[in-house]
């Protein structure tokens, strides 16, 4: 589940948005995951190891207080991350249950998970906010998780706002949201995304100079041969 440093460096200065861009690119359109935007904005982009958690509907006979002492509960759950993980969870976009409040999020901030990113809600917002753990939902919610879901796994695979999520799947946060980097595509993103970034920082430059779009974004030939001799 470890994240190479050196991967983390690179893609915390690589936005959400080019990251969509070099996805796009190699035919990949449904990886910003809908309905998870930063509860606080401003903090730092962050990357991880995807460890994912699901809820399905409630159900009465499992829903209950008492399950939150099961052996298959968030509780569980959050023993097993691994420090520098995000935790992704599929919580099928439910508004009025939250899944994770202060005391949880608490526990993750302690075990130095990253963030949480959810397609659902969380509870106790403001002291939630107080653990400095990084939260990516669609909003909050006074009820709780029972009220509307049931747990049922974690290190699975996953839908969260649209998108399957496999455990081990490369996760960035900014304030753009957050998007999915698939495991088997993190080396080609490492490659190419910084040299997007470059190109797109070169043609604001050349906007901020007066430059017309046409012809520059994208770059036809005679500006990409322009970019090619400025890195020179």
């Amino acid at each position: 589940m470890d994240l190479d440093p050196q991967a983390v460096a690179t893609l915390s200065q690589v936005t959400t948005a080019t990251l969509t861009t070099v996805l796009l690119k190699k035919g990949l359109r449904n990886l910003w995951l809908r309905g998870a935007r930063p509860i606080r904005t401003g903090q730092p982009r962050l990357v991880g190891r995807a460890f994912t958690l699901r809820f399905v509907p409630a159900r009465e006979d499992l829903a209950t207080p008492e399950s939150w002492s099961s052996p298959i509960s968030t509780r569980a759950a959050i023993e097993a991350m691994p420090a520098g993980c995000i935790a992704v969870v599929d919580s099928m976009g439910v508004q009025d249950a939250g899944i994770f409040g202060d005391i949880l999020c608490a526990r993750m901030a302690r075990r130095d998970v990253t963030a949480l990113v959810t397609d659902g809600v969380v509870r106790d917002v403001h002291g939630v906010l107080g653990t400095g753990l990084p939260v990516w939902c669609s909003g909050a919610a006074a009820p709780p998780s029972v009220a509307g879901l049931t747990f049922v796994d974690w290190l699975r695979p996953i839908g969260c706002g649209g998108v399957a999520v496999f455990p081990g799947d490369v996760v960035v946060c900014d304030d753009d949201g957050v998007v999915l980097i698939p495991a088997a595509l993190l080396d080609h993103v490492l490659a190419e995304a910084p040299e997007q970034e470059r190109l797109e920082g070169w043609i604001m430059d050349e906007v901020n100079g007066g430059a017309s779009l046409p012809g520059l974004y994208p770059p036809n030939a005679e500006n990409k041969a322009r970019y090619a001799a400025s890195k020179k």
